[in-house]
C-alpha cells in the first residue's frame, strides 16, 4: 500500500503560480512513475504531467512550457510547479503513482484561478 498527501492547492489570479507537492508513505525509489491529474467539474480526469524513475517526464499539450514535473527522491515527494495559470486550468489536482503495476491515487486538491 502507497498512501500519496496532497498540497500546495488554493487560489491565484490569473497569470499567477503555484507549487502543488505529493508526498508518499513509501521511499520513491521504489515508485516507477509519479504523475499529476486534474478533473474539472464536468469533464473527465486528464493527464497533467508524469516522471518516471529514470527521470524522463511527459506532459499534456496544454501543459508544455508553463508546468513542471520533478521529483525528490530523499523526501519521497513529487512536485508540479504550474506558472502562467488561467481560469481554465481549475480543477482539482491528484497525485498518482504507480508501484508493482498498481496504481495509487491521493484525495485531492483543489486549484481555483479567477480571471
Amino acid at each position: 500500500q502507497v498512501q500519496l498527501v496532497e498540497s500546495g492547492g488554493g487560489l491565484v489570479q490569473a497569470g499567477g503560480s503555484l507549487r502543488l507537492s505529493c508526498a508518499a508513505s513509501v521511499g520513491i525509489f521504489t515508485i516507477n512513475t509519479m504523475g499529476w491529474y486534474r478533473q474539472a467539474p464536468g469533464k473527465q480526469r486528464e493527464l497533467v504531467a508524469q516522471i518516471t524513475s529514470g527521470g524522463r517526464t511527459n506532459y499534456s499539450d496544454s501543459m508544455k512550457g508553463r508546468f513542471t514535473i520533478s521529483r525528490d527522491n530523499a523526501k519521497n515527494t513529487v512536485y508540479s510547479q504550474m506558472n502562467s495559470l488561467k481560469p481554465e486550468d481549475t480543477a482539482v489536482y491528484y497525485c498518482r503513482v504507480v508501484r508493482d503495476f498498481t496504481a495509487y491515487w491521493g484525495q485531492g486538491t483543489q486549484v481555483t484561478v479567477s480571471s
